[in-house]
């Protein structure tokens, strides 16, 4: 996940998070903090986690998704296989991409390395502004063969504002 603003809410994947007791965040400085979830939604695969800083924090800023382009360079950010940090780059190969996991589909394809582990990191633009959440691939082995997703951001800052605010992505319905 990442720091989203300077009052401790990170953002990462509802799948993270899911059936968690207990949620303990590591810190760029490597500083352990407790977390808990303010809110999930399993539909969009987004979760927000908020933690009580000691010191003031630096938080990245939300990019448009919807002024991506095809061929333009992005940057994943992710701690694969438990390893650490990693970053990887790559392209966007596709936007708005439907894989048929569930009815909100609407994916940024990158080939940026991303393997288990990257759930949740952020993508960004050159600009260094989030774009996407990290979120899963498509892959026979396990590992990155250059067919990542990530959750738009346009799609993220929205989620992440009913999290924040009702603890729940409240969707309109008819009936």
């Amino acid at each position: 996940g990442w720091i989203f603003d300077d009052q401790g809410h990170i953002v990462t994947n509802h799948h993270v998070v899911e059936n968690a007791n207990e949620i303990e965040v590591v810190l760029l400085d490597n500083r352990n903090v407790k977390a808990t979830v303010v809110g999930s939604d399993q539909g969009t695969d987004i979760a927000v986690l908020k933690f009580k800083p000691v010191k003031p924090l630096v938080a990245v800023k939300f990019g448009d998704s919807d002024k991506l382009r095809l061929g333009e360079w992005v940057i994943a950010i992710g701690n694969p296989f438990s390893l650490g940090g990693s970053v990887t780059a790559g392209i966007v190969s596709a936007r708005n991409r439907d894989i048929s996991q569930g009815p909100y589909d609407s994916y940024i394809q990158t080939d940026a390395s991303i393997n288990r582990g990257n759930s949740g990191g952020p993508l960004f633009n050159l600009e260094g502004e989030v774009v996407g959440v990290n979120t899963l691939i498509i892959s026979p082995t396990g590992g990155s063969i250059g067919l990542g997703f990530a959750v738009p951001s346009k799609t993220v800052s929205r989620v992440v504002d009913q999290l924040q605010q009702f603890g729940e992505l409240r969707r309109g319905w008819l009936g």
